[in-house]
């Protein structure tokens, strides 16, 4: 399977699947500023879907996952170091390999090859432990297995986002995807972003929102 059908749009409860952090903690990271998901659809933020996180942004998640929870550098840290790697763009946390020593994080430097924290620029002889970008896109595709007779299938089960009508197989709401049909998004490009549904799901949602009318 290429990336193409996996890179897509996650929701919050994903996103907390697929990283290991809280929605707590992606709700307060998204407050402060300081990590939030690349689309809003909406302006409840209890909705499933008013929040999207991209595939960038999981795997900028991972690695903070591992940062802040596993191997515990403080949140002055980490704002420190999204601080001093900001000319790198979107890819700073994920296009190099990255190390912690003393909660502090630390990464080769490309001039010296020396290791040396990113916020204080002090160099360090000991690395503790180290942090890669784990391999997120096999976590993704067992999330989205689905039967291929529940394709263009609504049902609503109990406990599942308060029992609103979902995709057969998935937690996506119908709503979110009727939402993003009002908006005139394409056929290719909701299923760009919500890579397991497939084009029967987009007509089952057609159907639903001309019902729902």
């Amino acid at each position: 399977m290429s990336n193409t059908n996996i890179i897509g749009a996650f929701s919050e409860e994903h996103v907390s699947d697929l990283t290991g952090l809280s929605k707590g903690q992606l709700r307060g990271w998204n407050k402060r500023g300081f990590i939030s998901p690349e689309f809003k659809t909406g302006e409840n933020a209890r909705q499933p879907y008013t929040y999207v996180y991209s595939f960038k942004d999981l795997l900028k998640l991972r690695v903070l996952n591992q940062l802040r929870n596993i191997h515990g550098v403080p949140m002055h840290e980490l704002e420190r170091v999204e601080k001093e790697l900001a000319h790198m763009g979107d890819d700073k946390w994920t296009s190099q390999k990255l190390w912690v020593s003393n909660r502090r994080v630390v990464f080769s430097e490309p001039e010296s090859r020396k290791k040396r924290e990113i916020a204080s620029k002090q160099f360090v002889a000991e690395i503790a432990l180290e942090v890669v970008t784990s391999d997120a896109r096999s976590d993704i595709l067992k999330m989205n297995r689905r039967n291929g007779g529940e394709v263009g299938v609504i049902v609503k089960k109990r406990h599942v986002h308060s029992s609103e009508a979902t995709f057969a197989g998935t937690r996506i709401p119908v709503a979110a995807i009727a939402e993003y049909i009002r908006l005139g998004f394409s056929e290719g490009e909701i299923i760009d972003r919500f890579s397991d549904l497939q084009l029967g799901d987009i007509e089952s949602a057609k159907k639903w929102q001309l019902e729902a009318a």
